[in-house]
C-alpha cells in the first residue's frame, strides 16, 4: 500500500511538472537558436517511468520556444523487452546508441527514461527543469547549415538529396546520420509495467543510418537511399539529417522534413 502510495505521488509530481513547464512561456530574447536543437528520448512502454517523458517530448513537439526549432526523436530501446511487455518500436540499435552515449558522457550505467540534446547533454527525460537547462546552452551554439530536398519513397526505399555547409576548422569530422521517424504512433499494453495503458508517442524512429562523413573543410552533397523498416513506407514519416561528430558526439547541424502520404 505504502509502495502505491509513493508510485502514484511520484507520477502526480511528475505530470504536475510537464503542466507547469507548459505554461512558463520563455522569453524569445533569452531562447532564439541559431539552428534547431536535437532531443532525444530513450524510452520505452514496458518502463513505467517512461509515460511522462513520451508527454513531455510531445510537449517539445509543439514548439514552446518562439524564435527556436526542436526537433525531437523518440528512440525505443530493447532492454525491457524481457520484463512483460515487448516494445513494438524497440530496436537494439537505439540501445547500443544509447550505451554508446553513456559512455562518451561518463555514465556508470543507462536508465530510461532519458533525454539527450544536442548529443551533448543528459538528462532524466521527465525533468522539465533540466531539460530548459540544457536548451539554454544549446541555444547558444551556431549550427551549420543542413538541407533535405528531392524525398520519396518508391519500393520500400527512401531517396533523399542532402546537403551541408562546409564543417568548421574547429570540427576535425563529423557524420551524416539520417533518421525516418513515424509521425505519431500507439499501443495498447497489455501486459508489464504499463499494463492497460493506451500510451501514444510522437517521432518514433524506425530507421537510423550513417550515410556519409565529412572533414574539416569538406561539405557534403548527394543522393542517398536507405531501405525502410517494413511498415514505415505506409505510414505519415519524418525525414531527420543531422551532422554528429562522431563517438556519438555533439550534433552540429539538422534539419527536418515530412514526407506526406
Amino acid at each position: 500500500m505504502i509502495r502505491r502510495t509513493v508510485l502514484a505521488w511520484t507520477f502526480a509530481g511528475l505530470f504536475l511538472s510537464v503542466f507547469l513547464f507548459a505554461r512558463r512561456q520563455p522569453s524569445p530574447s533569452t531562447l532564439v537558436a541559431s539552428g534547431p536543437i536535437v532531443v532525444e528520448l530513450f524510452t520505452s512502454e514496458g518502463c513505467s517511468s517512461c509515460p511522462p517523458a513520451d508527454v513531455l517530448l510531445q510537449r517539445f513537439d509543439q514548439q514552446p520556444y518562439p524564435g527556436a526549432q526542436l526537433i525531437v526523436l523518440s528512440e525505443h530501446v530493447d532492454y525491457w523487452n524481457q520484463i512483460g511487455w515487448r516494445d513494438p518500436y524497440s530496436s537494439a540499435a537505439f540501445s547500443e546508441r544509447q550505451s554508446a552515449y553513456g559512455a562518451r558522457l561518463g555514465l556508470q550505467s543507462v536508465y530510461t527514461p532519458q533525454m539527450v540534446v544536442d548529443g551533448n547533454e543528459e538528462f532524466v527525460g521527465s525533468s522539465p527543469n533540466d531539460a530548459q537547462k540544457a536548451f539554454e546552452k544549446a541555444f547558444s551554439e551556431s549550427k551549420i547549415s543542413v538541407r533535405l530536398s528531392s524525398l520519396a519513397v518508391e519500393n520500400n526505399q527512401l531517396k533523399a538529396h542532402i546537403d551541408t555547409a562546409e564543417l568548421p576548422a574547429k570540427y576535425a569530422a563529423a557524420d551524416l546520420v539520417l533518421a525516418v521517424a513515424l509521425e505519431h504512433a500507439e499501443s495498447q499494453v497489455n501486459s508489464g509495467e504499463n499494463a492497460g495503458r493506451r500510451l501514444t508517442h510522437v517521432a518514433v524512429v524506425r530507421n537510423l543510418s550513417r550515410v556519409g562523413s565529412i572533414t574539416s573543410g569538406q561539405s557534403f552533397a548527394r543522393d542517398v537511399t536507405i531501405r525502410l523498416d517494413p511498415g514505415a513506407s505506409s505510414a505519415r514519416l519524418r525525414v531527420i539529417a543531422f551532422l554528429q561528430q562522431p563517438g556519438p558526439g555533439r550534433i552540429v547541424g539538422a534539419t527536418q522534413e515530412i514526407l506526406s502520404k
